[in-house]
């Protein structure tokens, strides 16, 4: 992969994911609900947010070693 799209894909995952973890809440669409207040549910929703964000340093990490080459 291009060493500028994986800084640019790293840079968008890690943003996103912490865009989301911050502004996280109670929302509501249409008639569906998105509670966020059981715990189960709040724990697959952390660990998915770090799982994105692992993958974004990943992507920043790989494009910044290819930018030695």
């Amino acid at each position: 992969m291009n060493k500028w799209v994986e800084i640019l894909l790293g840079l968008v995952l890690i943003t996103v994911a912490v865009l989301v973890w911050g502004f996280s809440g109670n929302w509501a669409i249409g008639k569906i609900s998105f509670d966020f207040g059981s715990a189960a549910w709040d724990f697959l929703k952390g660990g998915l947010v770090w799982f994105v964000i692992m993958i974004g340093l990943l992507f920043l990490l790989l494009g910044i070693s290819e930018l030695k080459e």
